[in-house]
């Protein structure tokens, strides 16, 4: 299934967000609720509340009485650490019996408030950010909520700020408007790129080839990479030895095609073949023949594994490499020589463009890249002097 987070600053409009996804068919899962549905009355959970914070924190009907327990439970870090032991283990538990209910081909939104500020961005195929202005949250939680201005602008500025909620998203949608532009929005997303998302992650389907088209250097790149590495660091676990972002869209100023090049290197490729599976569920299903890079050696193949994201809206290469050829520190030694020398990465351009026109109705990228390989192999030369020179290493 596609799993999708859902978060946003209090007052943003999550629900407008979220209501609309439903609508269309996907399977919400909502934290908030399913935090208070564990603590309903007759429940473990609010037992358990009880005996660990007193029959004080239970209103007269014998449900939980919230600002009781809040009370009790935020007096001092003990007491919360006591309250989420109770609560974050029996949210977890429902969370995982509603995912596990959920068809295969479905898409799971999982809102979830608080996905900044616990990190909890690279457990997710996309994550989505709902925001709005302040003054419009404030608005909002004033007239809709009935919340002091006061308190309203304190909650604000206790949860995550504008920049963090950024740095995780791989969509933003802006709420500040009227409700019918945000739905809009959403109801594009939802067919062109959450749908065909889950298609090609259900069938293990990368994306189809095309043409090269060169576009000026877009400083969000890194910022699209590492999130994108954040969530392969978190699937190769110890098989990994390092995760990085490689090729031209790692090179500030450097005109590329809009394709993310990521590198997996790890110990050999078997671990590679290990990782496969957990890779294609993650949204990088492999691609089928053998791969490898040119020896610079002159001695046989570079052998390597290929993959390529399933999501329609963000092209990545993932270049799954072992410590047993020298091609990941190759990879490096590219990117960190291009980076140190601009007369190189405007040559380097000149020669992407042209290339690119040549080919550019090729439908494919074999011809570009194969061309594009002879002042590559000639690079490598001058990137090695550079590093023996410069002292570099990986």
């Amino acid at each position: 299934m596609l799993r999708v987070g859902l978060t946003g600053g209090i007052g943003a409009g999550k629900s407008t967000v979220a209501n609309r996804l439903a609508e269309h068919g996907a399977v919400v899962i909502d934290s908030d609720r399913i935090a208070r549905e564990v603590v309903e009355p007759g429940t473990p959970g609010l037992a358990a509340l009880t005996e660990a914070f007193g029959e004080e924190i239970l209103a007269e009907d014998g449900s939980l009485d919230r600002p009781a327990l809040a009370a009790r439970a935020f007096a001092d870090d003990a007491s919360r650490k006591r309250l989420n032991s109770i609560v974050h283990p029996l949210v977890g538990q429902r969370i995982g019996e509603l995912m596990a209910a959920a068809a295969d081909d479905a898409v799971v939104v999982h809102d979830v408030p608080l996905l900044v500020e616990n990190d909890l961005a690279p457990a997710y195929h996309l994550v989505l950010v709902v925001d709005a202005p302040v003054e419009v949250r404030v608005r909002r939680l004033v007239e809709v909520r009935g919340m002091p201005e006061a308190d309203a602008r304190a909650r604000i500025r206790a949860q995550a700020a504008e920049e963090q909620r950024r740095a995780v998203a791989d969509v933003w949608l802006d709420n500040g408007g009227t409700p019918d532009v945000v739905l809009a929005e959403v109801d594009a997303l939802w067919a062109d790129r959450l749908v065909p998302f889950e298609a090609n992650l259900r069938l293990r389907k990368p994306r189809p080839p095309a043409s090269p088209v060169i576009s000026p250097y877009d400083t969000s790149w890194p910022l699209q990479a590492e999130r994108r590495l954040a969530r392969l660091r978190q699937i190769a676990g110890s098989r990994l030895v390092r995760a990085d972002h490689i090729g031209s869209t790692a090179v500030p100023g450097l005109p590329a095609k809009d394709v993310l090049d990521l590198q997996l290197t790890v110990s050999s490729l078997d671990d590679a073949d290990a990782l496969a599976e957990a890779l294609a569920d993650a949204g990088f299903p492999r691609r089928e023949g053998e791969w490898w890079d040119d020896p610079q050696d002159g001695d046989g193949k570079w052998l390597k594994r290929f993959h390529q994201s399933a999501d329609p809206k963000r092209p990545v290469n993932l270049h799954v490499r072992s410590t047993e050829t020298p091609a990941w520190r190759l990879a490096l030694l590219f990117r960190d020589w291009i980076r140190a020398h601009p007369e190189e990465r405007d040559s380097y351009a000149a020669v992407k463009e042209e290339l690119a026109r040549k080919h550019s109705a090729d439908g494919t990228v074999e011809q570009y890249a194969e061309e594009k390989q002879g002042w590559v192999n000639a690079a490598f030369v001058r990137a090695e002097k550079w590093a023996g020179e410069s002292g570099w290493k990986p």
